[in-house]
This record gives C-alpha cells, structure tokens and sequence, in this order.
C-alpha cells in the first residue's frame, strides 16, 4: 500500500421518504426529502474519523445524475477534501455501479460504504468494489477502532445471528460497510456549507464496463411445495370414493415418531419416509 493512500467514502442519493401509488406502482421521488441515507452518512464520519486519525486525504465519491452532487456537497461541508461524481443512471444495477466507481477507489486505502442502501437494500456494491479492487472485505460492522501510531490496520466489530459479534483485523487495501446506527455525521459548520455550496462538481464519465444480464428466471409469489406424487385410485370406484382414495380420508395415518441416531442414519431415515409419502421418486 502506498503511504499517504487517500480514504473514501462512497455515497448515494436516496429518497427518504418515496410516495407509492397504490394503483399502479409508480414510485414517485422528492428531491427536497433527498440525501445520503443514515448507513452512507456513517460511512462519510468513519472515512472523515480514518483520515484525522492517519493524516489521509478524505474523497467522497457517487454514482448517479447530476443531482446526486447533493450529497457530494453535504460530504465537502463536513470536511471531506475532494469529491467526485461519476455520470451514471440512477437505475444501474449494482455491478455497473462498482465497475463505475472502481477506477476512483482503486488507489484508496480504505474505501468506506454504508452497508445497505433506502431504495434498494441489496448491500451488494461494496463486496463489488473489493472484487474490483482486488481488496479486503469486511460488511456489515457496527463499529471500527484504529490508531493513529498503526495506518492502515483497522479492527471491526461485526454483528451476528443470535446478538453474536465478531471481530475482525483488516489491513489496507480493505473495503468496509457499516450501519448506519455505528456513527453519527458530524454537524458542518456554516462556512463548511457555504463553501460547499459554492464548489462545482465536475463529472467523470464511467468506462464502459460490459454487464452480463441475469438470465435465471425469478420468481414471484408464494412458495409453493413440491406436488406429491399420488397412485390412480382403483378402477371401478364409484365419484366418492375415488376422492377419499386420492385425498386419503380414509387411510391409517404414520404415527409421529421420535428417532435419535447419527446424521447419515437420520438423513437415510428421513429420506425413506419422504419416498414413502410420495415426496420423492
């Protein structure tokens, strides 16, 4: 890792509060409700904490139109040194956005996201980004501690199923994701936005990077179990009883049973019973 390696704080205009036609779907945003969600504000302090601790430039950098600049400027309130603005749809899907923002990151030290995003949820671009980069990874933190006598090294707090943590060890170049509940934005001083207010953002058009289309099918609805696979009913029944023969009305049921035995005996158990229930072949 190059000494003096910048931090970056990678954020998204959202729509903190989009209205829903209950007719037909159709989203409809307000620019005025608009900004970095709570996870990507938290990204921006701990990317601003990182750069104090270790004397690193701080750049804050986004994917999207050009009113995405909002929170570019929020970002150069707050302290950040440098922005950047990568020109990209607002719909573009999580792949296009990390090949968009990776030639800007590739440098970083420490490259800081919020772990999921308001409008989409998925928390995939970062670990897009650390394959990319060809970086460390480490998603979903609720806290980070570093010191200044130890760049690059930082120590996360993870958390788990079950209110289980988990620490980790990560050293630059490393991707991390936090929540938005890990750190609150510091409150920027009046000529912080002023100057931000004033600043011009300029675009970087994004390298054409080619995206390979999902061609699995997705489906949507309830989940539906398998069918069971039922014999004929005798022939020569008359209509009520072929429907208590397939229904199986009137057949003695399988006791429950409560087995212990070792785990390839009770999957083998476990099996058998499935085929005899018409589940399996």
């Amino acid at each position: 890792m190059t000494a003096g390696a910048p931090i970056v704080a990678c954020l998204k205009l959202v729509d903190h509060r989009p209205e829903v036609d209950a007719l037909s779907g159709a989203v409809r945003t307000d620019p005025r409700a608009s900004g970095a969600s709570d996870a990507d504000a938290a990204a921006l302090e701990w990317a601003l904490r990182l750069g104090e601790a270790w004397g690193r430039e701080v750049v804050a950098v986004t994917a999207g139109p050009a009113a995405a600049d909002a929170v570019l400027r929020e970002a150069l309130a707050a302290g950040a040194a440098r922005v950047v603005r990568v020109e990209l749809a607002p719909d573009a899907p999580s792949e296009a956005v990390a090949a968009a923002l990776a030639p800007v990151v590739t440098a970083a030290a420490v490259v800081v996201c919020g772990n999921w995003s308001l409008d989409r949820g998925s928390g995939s671009v970062p670990a897009y980004l650390a394959a990319h980069s060809d970086a460390a990874q480490a998603l979903g933190l609720v806290t980070l501690a570093f010191a200044a006598e130890h760049p690059d090294e930082v120590t996360a707090i993870r958390r788990l199923d079950g209110g289980r943590r988990e620490r980790l060890s990560a050293t630059a170049p490393v991707v991390l994701s936090v929540e938005g509940a890990s750190a609150r934005l510091r409150r920027a001083g009046l000529a912080g936005v002023l100057a931000a207010g004033a600043a011009t953002v300029e675009p970087m058009a994004a390298t054409p990077t080619p995206v390979a289309p999902v061609t699995a099918g997705v489906r949507a609805g309830p989940y539906r179990p398998r069918a069971r696979v039922l014999a004929p009913p005798p022939a020569g029944l008359d209509a009520r009883q072929r429907v208590l023969s397939l229904t199986g009305a009137l057949v003695e049921r399988t006791p429950p049973q409560h087995i212990v035995a070792d785990p390839p005996e009770a999957a083998d158990r476990l099996l058998a019973q499935l085929r005899t229930w018409g589940y399996l072949p």
